[in-house]
């Protein structure tokens, strides 16, 4: 069940604390070979234990932070389409979804960021090794939620399927998601094998998961995309992760 308001620093604020699901660390194989160059080559990559949002935030979430921050409003904030209190929100830029992490990391004491590519894809797997998709290998067009949750003309709201083996919903449909990461085409070729962070500059930020508008064009786990982080699309969303204490 998605979070509801929870008063902040004695009812002088409300807000949502996102709920979120452990991933464990370890090692695990990142990337795919056989489909993008820039997804190549799959190699070993470890991450930290660390907690991922189980939902994308949603419009009543990211409302909290609208009414206390004065903050611009996404385009489509007032779009019947896009603006129920439990879709994920959408038409948030890389630039909005920092702002949106820092403010609750402000206000609750905790660390909250964007995960990762690497953080993300662990997330997305599941613990589920060499699979395609965060449910296994079937196809989405074989599964019987495939015109609801691919076919559709908006995001549907967040939770309505089974989560995947970490606790975490549609990861992997429903909206893109960015990542913390700059964009690097090249980047797999020089990663580091512990906790990767990305280039250190780039043109474009990285994004992860597929969505109603783009079907099943980057739902498996190992689909990178990327846009510049001051664009805002009706099919960008984000979710947060946060380190575990000591590991910040």
């Amino acid at each position: 069940m998605v979070s509801q308001p929870q008063n902040i620093a004695a009812g002088q604020l409300q807000l949502i604390e996102p709920e979120m699901a452990r991933v464990p660390g370890g090692y695990f194989l990142m990337g795919s070979e056989g489909f993008y160059r820039h997804e190549s080559p799959m190699h070993r990559v470890w991450v930290d234990e660390f907690e991922m949002g189980k939902y994308t935030v949603t419009n009543r979430e990211y409302e909290c932070f609208l009414k206390a921050t004065g903050h611009e409003p996404p385009p489509f904030f007032n779009d019947e389409r896009f603006n129920r209190p439990n879709q994920p929100v959408v038409g948030v830029s890389w630039y909005d979804a920092i702002a949106y992490c820092r403010w609750l990391s402000r206000e609750t004491g905790r660390n909250y960021h964007l995960p990762t590519e690497a953080e993300w894809e662990r997330a997305a797997r599941g613990g589920l090794e060499g699979k395609l998709y965060a449910w296994g290998d079937e196809p989405p067009q074989e599964r019987r939620d495939y015109n609801r949750r691919w076919l559709a003309d908006r995001p549907e709201e967040v939770g309505l399927y089974e989560p995947n083996l970490y606790g975490l919903y549609n990861i992997g449909d429903n909206v893109h998601e960015w990542c913390s990461d700059w964009f690097g085409a090249d980047y797999y070729q020089v990663s580091p094998e512990r906790n990767p962070q990305g280039p250190v500059t780039g043109l474009r930020r990285a994004s992860r998961g597929g969505s109603w508008r783009h079907q099943v064009k980057v739902s498996r786990c190992a689909a990178r995309s990327s846009l510049d982080p001051g664009f805002r699309y009706s099919d960008y969303g984000f979710r947060c992760m946060r380190a575990l204490p000591g590991r910040e």
